[in-house]
């Protein structure tokens, strides 16, 4: 971890960390480029965030108090962003990240919402044991642990984001199983990848035609 508070003026989205955990290229094609499009796996995310995103709190039937769209951001380690939702309990709060697809145990939610963990003990300066996921596949909660070595993941992913964004240069595509259902395809081009190396500049020999 960092041993003094980061520049505001670097602080990154919390999104960014789940896009780069995903894929290097994707963080630099929305955080970078500003490329984004719509798919039916976007959309239904969508759909699932609308019953979450009027700011506010109420009371859960249980009588523990709910805030909507709380933002937050840790100056340690330099992130920024927006928690679904925020449950709070005599043991202090609890962030819940809304996915409408299958939870992944180890993958880009959790560091997703284990930034958001760091950044809601920082502000209340209280102690918040985990997070977690809601799949709207399995309708079902998963809790994330928030260790260490989670927090130190997301330290170093963080400063991996910065370090690309500060850059500038577009990471090469992946064009693996990673790409089918990624809706910045049309626009990444995976498939379409020209060889490291390769200049981009000299024509490529003629191709043998048989007219």
């Amino acid at each position: 971890m960092h041993d003094r508070p980061i520049d505001t003026a670097t602080s990154i989205p919390i999104s960014a960390l789940e896009h780069y955990a995903y894929c290097p290229r994707q963080a630099a094609l929305i955080h970078l480029d500003g490329y984004f499009e719509s798919n039916i796996d976007t959309v239904r995310g969508d759909l699932a965030h609308a019953a979450v995103d009027n700011t506010g709190t109420r009371n859960d039937r249980r009588g523990r108090k709910i805030w909507h769209s709380l933002p937050v951001w840790s100056d340690t380690i330099g992130v920024h962003g927006v928690c679904d939702t925020v449950q709070f309990t005599d043991d202090g709060p609890t962030p819940v990240e809304h996915k409408s697809g299958r939870y992944h145990p180890g993958g880009p939610a959790d560091l997703q919402v284990a930034a958001q963990v760091i950044c809601l003990r920082e502000m209340f300066q209280a102690p918040v044991p985990y997070g977690a996921v809601f799949s709207g596949r399995d309708r079902r909660r998963h809790d994330v642990l928030v260790d260490d070595a989670m927090v130190d993941k997301v330290d170093r992913t963080a400063q991996a984001v910065r370090a690309l964004l500060e850059d500038g240069v577009l990471p090469p595509p992946v064009n693996d199983k990673r790409c089918h259902r990624c809706s910045l395809r049309p626009g990444c081009l995976p498939d379409a990848a020209t060889p490291a190396g390769a200049d981009l500049f000299t024509p490529r020999p003629d191709g043998d035609w048989l007219d």
